[in-house]
């Protein structure tokens, strides 16, 4: 078969012959008709998110959409490797395997999925989003923050705020507040601080790095001790850096819970079962994606494309 394999670290996958995977027990095998390129498929491609394997070859991707020999259309994610999700043909096994909605197309299926559950199990359980509170998208400008947004709307958010450097992607988003980040740091420091003065509930954090910091800085600010204010903030991504500088006064200051949201901070089975959701909600209309279908043939030279606020995703 023809798979988008990876050879070498860091380096784009080839597409390339690579043998066909044999189901065993317990799996199935998925003839597949969409991919998605998604920040953790980059991640394990260059070895440095926390799930990459350094076990050469390997085909590219964490999930996709396929046809099962009985003809059902099914999402599909943890196939076994070194057969990933870019190829013709994955073994995933059956209880990793999830129905597609007839109102949702492969292309955009394979796209929603993975941003989509992460961005629900960030608001709704690590985040536990209360109706009417108040919430901060950090890099609310990409394909996650989007959907971030829309899922925020979904949970009864009363008051979201927006962080981005796509000042007019947030414009045309359903939020209350935009925050620009590429402003000189003071203007930066004022707009986060004038919108921590009136208390923020969740915090939903793509970023990290320096505007997290200079975030931080704004909510110890506002340290009030006869009137403090409980805020949740949960570390997503890192796009703007992997690491920060956290005061020690900081957290005595003020009333916040750090925590993060990944395939290690939630139970499996809980990150699995938001899929049907999201599809549901894909399906009627509730979440939608920007999702650009190309050839796999083409994965080369589309690898390191900028996503611009859509989803990549492949087609064999």
């Amino acid at each position: 078969m023809h798979a988008a394999v990876v050879n070498v670290l860091g380096q784009p996958p080839k597409y390339q012959e690579f043998s066909d995977p044999v189901p065993i027990e317990g799996e199935v095998l998925v003839h597949v008709r969409a991919a998605g390129l998604h920040p953790i498929v980059k991640g394990r491609a260059s070895g440095t998110h926390y799930s990459s394997t350094d076990k050469l070859p390997f085909v590219a991707g964490v999930d996709g959409v396929g046809v099962l020999d009985d003809g059902r259309r099914v999402y599909f994610v943890f196939a076994r490797e070194p057969w990933g999700p870019m190829a013709e043909l994955a073994a995933a096994p059956l209880a990793m395997t999830v129905p597609v909605p007839d109102g949702l197309d492969d292309v955009h299926a394979a796209a929603i999925a993975n941003p989509g559950m992460s961005a629900w199990m960030t608001l709704s359980e690590r985040g536990a989003l209360v109706k009417g509170e108040t919430v901060l998208i950090q890099g609310a400008t990409g394909v996650a923050g989007q959907l971030a947004i829309q899922v925020a709307r979904h949970l009864g958010a009363k008051r979201v705020i927006a962080s981005g450097r796509n000042v007019d992607t947030l414009a045309l988003a359903d939020v209350d507040a935009v925050i620009c980040l590429t402003e000189p740091e003071d203007a930066i420091r004022e707009a986060y601080l004038a919108e921590t003065s009136n208390g923020i509930d969740l915090i939903v954090d793509y970023l990290w790095g320096r505007p997290t910091e200079l975030l931080l800085e704004a909510l110890g600010k506002g340290f009030n001790p006869k009137a403090t204010h409980k805020t949740r903030l949960v570390e997503v991504g890192e796009s703007a850096g992997n690491t920060i500088t956290l005061p020690g006064a900081l957290l005595r200051k003020i009333d916040l819970t750090l925590l993060g949201s990944g395939f290690g901070a939630s139970p499996l089975d809980s990150i699995f079962a938001s899929i049907p959701i999201i599809f549901s909600l894909a399906a009627a209309g509730t979440l939608t994606i920007d999702a650009e279908p190309i050839p796999l043939a083409e994965v080369e030279s589309a690898w390191n494309r900028v996503e611009k606020g859509r989803r990549i995703v492949f087609a064999p």
